[in-house]
C-alpha cells in the first residue's frame, strides 16, 4: 500500500468509514490524475498524496458525517471544480446518483476522464450554477445539493437551494470560525426556502477544522430566485 493509501485509509478509520482495497485503488488513480492533469490546468493547489488524501478526500467523506444519503439518493454538487465532494463521495457510494455542475467546460472535460477511468456513474453538466438552478430539468430535482465552494454563504444558498426539493438538504462544507457567516445568511435560507437543521463542527486527522452546515429545504424557492450573477454577488439575500 502506497504513502497516499495509507493516509487516507488511516484517517478515514478514525472518521468510522472502511475503504475496501478496489476503493483505495480508485483513490490512488484518481490522485495521479489529479496531478498530471494539473501540470496542464489549474485544478488544484494541493498536489502532494498525502495531502490530497487529507485535504481533499478526507475532507470530501466528512460529509457522511452529517447526513445518512438513502441508497439512490439524487445527489448535485454545484460547483464541482475537480470533483470534490462529489467524485469521492461516489468511489464511497457509487449507488448515489451524482450530477457534477461546473461552469468551466476544461474542468467538466477531466471529470469526464476520471469517470471513464475509474468507471463511476455520474453526470456531468457544464452550466453556470444560477443557470442551472432555472433550468426546469435540474431545478427542485435533487435531494441534496452540495457545495464545498469557498463563496460566502448567503451566495452559496442562492446558487444551490433552488436545486434541492422540498424535504431535501443543502450542505455547505466549510472551515472553523463561520457562525457570524451562518446568522448573516439566516435570511438567504428563509426567503429560498430553507432552514437550519444542524451545525456539526470536526476536525480531519491533521488538526484541521472544518464545520458542516445542513439546511433543510421546507417550501419551494420563489420563482425569481436564483438571479443573474452580478445580482447575487453584489446584493446578496
Amino acid at each position: 500500500m502506497n504513502s497516499l493509501k495509507e493516509t487516507l485509509f488511516s484517517a478515514m478509520i478514525k472518521n468510522d468509514i472502511n475503504l475496501t482495497e478496489n476503493q483505495l485503488n480508485d483513490f490512488d488513480k484518481y490522485a495521479k490524475m489529479l496531478i498530471d492533469w494539473n501540470n496542464k490546468m489549474n485544478l488544484t493547489s494541493i498536489t502532494e498524496p498525502d495531502e490530497i488524501a487529507v485535504k481533499h478526500f478526507e475532507d470530501s467523506l466528512t460529509i457522511f458525517k452529517a447526513i445518512n444519503f438513502n441508497k439512490g439518493a439524487k445527489v448535485i454538487d454545484v460547483g464541482t471544480g475537480a470533483g470534490f465532494p462529489s467524485v469521492p463521495m461516489n468511489i464511497y457510494r457509487n449507488d448515489l446518483k451524482m450530477t457534477l455542475l461546473d461552469s468551466l467546460n476544461k474542468r467538466i472535460n477531466f471529470l469526464n476522464e476520471v469517470r471513464s477511468a475509474i468507471k463511476l456513474d455520474y453526470i456531468t453538466v457544464h452550466s453556470r450554477a444560477e443557470d442551472g438552478g432555472n433550468n426546469p430539468e435540474l431545478r427542485e430535482k435533487f435531494d441534496f445539493a452540495v457545495s464545498r465552494a469557498v463563496a460566502n454563504l448567503s451566495v452559496l444558498s442562492e446558487y444551490c437551494l433552488p436545486f434541492v426539493k422540498v424535504g431535501g438538504y443543502f450542505i455547505a462544507m466549510k472551515g472553523k470560525d463561520c457562525c457570524q457567516e451562518i446568522d448573516n445568511a439566516k435570511n438567504s435560507f428563509n426567503i429560498l426556502g430553507g432552514k437550519t437543521e444542524d451545525i456539526i463542527s470536526l476536525n480531519l486527522s491533521d488538526g484541521s477544522a472544518r464545520t458542516l452546515i445542513l439546511v433543510k429545504k421546507v417550501k419551494t424557492t420563489p420563482n425569481n430566485y436564483p438571479r443573474k450573477n452580478t445580482k447575487i454577488s453584489k446584493n446578496p439575500l
